[in-house]
């Protein structure tokens, strides 16, 4: 019985594969009788579509602010973002941090605003803070510069927005001038440089 059910679902198989095979043969055009119409229903009064129900958007939160990785760092962190490019003195004359599109950027170090500029273009809009006789910072691809010159500044002060002018990408481009030289900001603000 078995063998006869098994035989008799090849043989099945084997016509249709056969029928397929005529039809896809067949290069005629040949218009297949039409179609009997359907019955139709007795009509009702259709009732209204049910509303779509769509969640209310979630409320805007602002970013917390950027916090020192170290209290006892000389210079507290600009930006909360991971570092996506690290100082080399070469190409890259500071870190670079990356973030979101109007994200805060806090001063460093207490200090006062000598620029507010986008003249350099690989620099986009900057932010230039001088700290005392021998630290300036700079805050570079900025959306908004929400400081301007001559203004005294504190640490954890915001004083620009996150962008990416001057870059493919949002980030900021924080570099440390010490004597008039870039050095490796992360020391600075990790606290094992003063």
């Amino acid at each position: 019985m078995h063998l006869l059910r098994l035989t008799s679902t090849r043989l099945r198989s084997g016509l249709c594969l056969a029928a397929i095979a005529a039809l896809a043969a067949c290069g005629t055009t040949t218009p297949l009788p039409p179609l009997p119409p359907l019955p139709s229903a007795p009509s009702q009064p259709s009732a209204p579509p049910a509303p779509v129900l769509r969640p209310a958007p979630a409320p805007l939160v602002p970013a917390p602010a950027p916090q020192a990785s170290n209290p006892n760092a000389s210079f507290g962190r600009p930006a909360l973002g991971p570092v996506l490019a690290r100082f080399d003195g070469d190409a890259v004359k500071g870190i670079d941090i990356g973030g979101r599109l109007g994200e805060p950027i806090q001063a460093a170090r207490d200090g006062r605003v000598v620029l507010v500029s986008s003249a350099l273009p690989a620099y986009g809009t900057m932010v230039i803070l001088k700290h005392d006789d021998d630290f300036i910072t700079a805050y570079a691809h900025v959306s908004k510069a929400l400081v301007a010159e001559g203004e005294t500044v504190t640490r954890g002060q915001p004083i620009a927005e996150m962008g990416q002018s001057g870059t493919d990408r949002v980030k900021l481009r924080f570099e440390i001038r010490k004597g008039g030289a870039a050095v490796d900001p992360e020391p600075y603000l990790n606290g094992s440089a003063h």
